[in-house]
């Protein structure tokens, strides 16, 4: 997989599904599609590690929900988003598939771009709110003598 394609299927997974929706709307029309793999909701382990060379380790369980379709050109697109929405799950693989033929640069111009800046702007949000309560410790030496 494209490191591209890996970036706009990030995108469109941790989006919002409403922001997803409100984007998908903008575009002139969704094109027919078969399924694959009709939306179906799992489960997926999550591993974390502590610090940066840390063993890995479960950290626990999270709720995906996952599928994939075939646009009339044989275009296939897939999608894995954190929750139980079906809509969101079927809204980011179609605009995986659309991403992948013609309709590359409409889809990037009115549902990647948007969806890329209101990620950044949260994620500057809660950095910047993070960056309020930061607290700066220090050791004071206490001289004997």
């Amino acid at each position: 997989m494209s490191e591209a394609r890996k970036a706009w299927m990030s995108i469109l997974s941790k989006s919002p599904p409403d922001q997803l929706a409100e984007a998908v709307a903008t575009l002139a029309s969704m094109p027919e599609h078969t399924w694959l793999r009709a939306p179906e909701i799992g489960t997926v382990m999550v591993r974390g590690r502590q610090g940066a060379e840390g063993a890995a380790f479960n950290l626990g369980e999270m709720t995906v929900t996952r599928c994939a379709l075939r646009l009339q050109d044989g275009t296939v697109g897939h999608a894995y988003v954190p929750g139980r929405d079906a809509d969101h799950a079927k809204r980011a693989a179609l605009c995986d598939a659309m991403m992948q033929g013609p309709e590359a640069s409409q889809v990037e111009t009115r549902v990647i771009s948007p969806l890329r800046s209101a990620l950044e702007d949260a994620r500057n949000a809660q950095s910047a709110k993070a960056a309020a309560t930061k607290v700066d410790f220090f050791t004071m030496v206490r001289g004997e003598g």
